[in-house]
C-alpha cells in the first residue's frame, strides 16, 4: 500500500521488522529484496509519489520543483562553489537521471578490496547482484532509432581522433527518446524504481508512506529500534503529523547528503569520527559546443554514447540535453551574456560534460533549522583534471564540426577552433575560476574492514552499532569514476540478502 499526505489523517506508531529510509537506489532495492522473503518492511519517502501519468511533456520547470530537493538548486560551498541536485521522490534520483548502467570498474573494486579490506568485493562474488538487478531495470543498449543527433556527433568526432566510446546501457524498456529523463519519464520506459522495485515492494506487502520526513533514528542499549519523524504538507510545507516505527532494523537510504545528516543530528558517531566526511562529488564540468547544422539536441535518448579513451585517467565524457533554461543557471557570467544574446544557437547547440574521477574530500556539516551545509575544495591534481577534461573534450566537438565551444570558466569563455584550445592552459587560472556541477555525490559513511577506518562493514551495517545499516552511495569508500546507480543497487540487494540471511539475531 502506498500512503500519500492525504491518506494520513492521525500520528501513527506502527511496528514493523525493517523500517527502510528513502526510496530511490538504493532504499526501494532492500524494501523489495527485504518484503519478498517476507519481513514486514516500512518505506519512508521524504519527497511525493507521482505516476508516470503525472510526468507531463515539456513540464521542466514545475517537474523540478515537484522532484527535486530545493528545486535542483543545492550547493556544495567550497573554491569553487558545486552545485549539486538530488531527487526528493518516490524513486529518489533514479526518478530524474539518465538511467545509465555500469558495473563497478574491476579497478576500483581491487582498490576496495587493497585498501580498506573488503575481500568479497571481486567481479566474481558480485556477479550475482549485478545480474539480479540488471534483469530488474533491463540495462540493455538503445536501439538506434532512438540516438539522437548530438550523441552521433560526439561518436563522430571521438571516432575521427581515434578515440575509444562506448555505447551506453541504459535502464529502459521500448525507450522513444523522449529526453525527458530528468524531469520524470512520460512514457514509463525508463526503468527507474517508480516502475519496477516499489511495484514489487507493494505486491509483497510492502508500505509506504510519501511526504514523510525522517528526524531521528533511535537506537537503545547499542542497537537501532526505529525512527520518529512527521509529514510534510506538500503546499504549504507545514509539519504536520508525527509518526513513530519501532523495528528491529533500521536501513537509511538518504543520499551522501542527508544520509549523514540525518544520522548526525541523531548524536549517532563511529568509532574514527568518519560519519560526513571523505564527501567525493565526482565533478562534471560542462562545454557547450555550437554547430552550424540543426542538432535539435532534444529530440532523442539522452546519453546514448561515453567516450572511455581516458577512462584510465579518470575522465569520463558525454553528452546530455537540458533545457536552456537551466543550461543559462549553470554558465559564468560571461558565457550567460553571451547565450541570452544569441537564444537561436539552441537548435544548433550540444551541451557535453567531464566527469571527473576525484582524489580529493570534504565533509557534511549541520547547521540551523535542520539545514545541511557540504563543504569541498578541488584539489589541485584534480583541478588540472578538470582544465585537460574541457580540453579534449573540446577537441572532440571541433573533430565532429563545432565552429565554436563556450567554456565553464570565468576568464575564458569561448573557443573559435582547435587552434585556440592552447590558450586554456596559458591562462591564470584558479579552481575559483571554474563553473562545476555533479548528481554523483558518495562516500560519507564509508565501508570497509577496520572500525577505526571506516563507518560500515561490508554489509553496511555501522560497525559499534547493531541493526543499523546504511544503503546508499556514502558506502563508497572512493569515487567509482562512472554513473553509481548500479552499484548501489548491487550493494542494496547484497545488503538485503545478508539482513534476511541473519534476521533472527536482531530480533528484539
Amino acid at each position: 500500500m502506498i500512503y500519500q499526505f492525504q491518506d494520513v489523517k492521525k500520528s501513527l506508531d506502527l511496528a514493523c521488522d525493517a523500517v527502510v529510509i528513502g526510496s530511490g537506489a538504493g532504499g526501494a532495492v532492500v524494501a523489495k529484496e527485504l518484503a519478498e522473503v517476507g519481513l514486514k518492511v516500512v518505506l519512508l519517502e521524504e519527497g511525493g509519489y507521482y505516476r508516470t501519468e503525472d510526468f507531463l511533456v515539456n513540464d521542466t520547470v514545475e517537474s523540478t520543483a515537484r522532484l527535486f530537493r530545493d528545486g535542483g538548486a543545492c550547493a556544495i560551498l567550497g573554491k569553487p562553489n558545486i552545485m549539486f541536485a538530488e531527487g526528493r521522490c518516490v524513486g529518489g534520483s533514479t526518478t530524474i537521471n539518465g538511467g545509465i548502467c555500469w558495473r563497478t570498474p574491476e579497478k576500483i573494486m581491487k582498490r576496495w578490496q587493497w585498501e580498506r579490506g573488503l575481500a568479497d568485493f571481486t567481479p566474481y562474488q558480485m556477479d550475482s547482484f549485478f545480474s539480479r538487478v540488471e534483469q530488474i531495470i533491463q540495462a540493455k543498449p538503445m536501439i538506434p532509432e532512438a540516438r539522437n543527433r548530438d550523441g552521433e556527433l560526439l561518436k563522430s568526432g571521438a571516432e575521427k581522433l581515434g578515440y575509444s566510446v562506448r555505447a551506453n546501457i541504459r535502464s529502459q524498456d521500448d525507450c522513444v527518446g523522449a529526453n525527458q529523463c530528468i524531469s520524470g519519464c512520460p512514457t514509463g520506459a525508463k526503468q527507474a524504481t517508480l516502475i519496477n522495485y516499489i511495484p514489487m515492494f507493494i505486491k509483497a506487502g510492502g508500505e509506504l508512506f510519501a511526504n514523510c520526513r525522517v528526524t531521528k533514528v533511535v537506537t537503545k542499549h547499542g542497537q537501532a529500534t526505529g525512527v520518529e519523524g512527521y509529514f510534510v504538507d506538500p503546499l504549504t510545507k507545514a509539519h504536520t503529523h508525527k509518526i513513530k516505527v519501532h523495528s528491529n532494523i533500521v536501513v537509511v537510504c538518504g543520499g551522501a547528503v542527508q544520509t549523514p545528516a540525518l544520522l548526525m543530528r541523531s548524536r549517532i558517531h563511529d568509532e574514527g569520527r568518519l560519519l560526513g566526511k571523505n564527501l567525493i562529488v565526482h565533478p562534471n564540468a560542462k562545454v557547450l559546443a555550437v554547430f552550424n547544422e540543426e542538432v535539435r539536441p532534444w529530440s532523442g535518448v539522452n546519453q546514448g554514447f561515453q567516450i572511455t579513451e581516458f577512462f584510465d585517467e579518470g575522465l569520463l565524457m558525454a553528452v546530455q540535453f537540458v533545457p536552456p533554461g537551466i543550461i543559462s543557471l549553470g554558465l559564468p557570467l560571461g558565457g550567460l551574456r553571451l547565450f541570452k544574446k544569441k537564444k537561436q544557437e539552441f537548435h544548433h547547440l550540444v551541451m557535453g560534460g567531464v566527469l571527473v574521477e576525484d582524489t580529493g574530500s570534504g565533509r557534511i556539516r549541520l547547521g540551523p533549522f535542520d539545514s545541511v551545509f557540504p563543504t569541498y575544495n578541488l584539489n589541485e591534481r584534480d583541478f588540472h583534471q578538470v582544465i585537460r577534461g574541457v580540453a579534449l573534450l573540446s577537441e572532440v566537438f571541433f573533430a565532429a564540426g563545432a565552429r565554436k565551444c563556450y567554456l565553464p570558466f570565468a576568464n575564458m569563455t569561448e573557443l573559435r577552433s582547435v587552434d585556440d584550445i592552447p590558450k586554456i592552459y596559458q591562462l591564470p587560472m584558479r579552481p575559483s575560476d571554474l563553473e562545476l556541477m555533479t548528481v554523483h555525490i558518495m562516500g560519507t559513511a564509508q565501508m570497509g574492514s577496520d572500525p577505526r577506518r571506516s563507518v560500515v562493514n561490508s554489509h553496511g551495517e555501522f560497525h559499534n552499532l547493531k541493526g543499523l545499516f546504511v544503503a546508499d552511495a556514502s558506502v563508497f569508500p572512493t569515487s567509482i569514476g562512472v554513473n553509481p546507480q548500479v552499484t548501489i543497487m548491487a550493494l542494496a540487494t547484497r545488503t538485503a540478502a545478508y539482513i534476511a540471511e541473519n534476521f533472527s539475531d536482531y530480533r528484539m
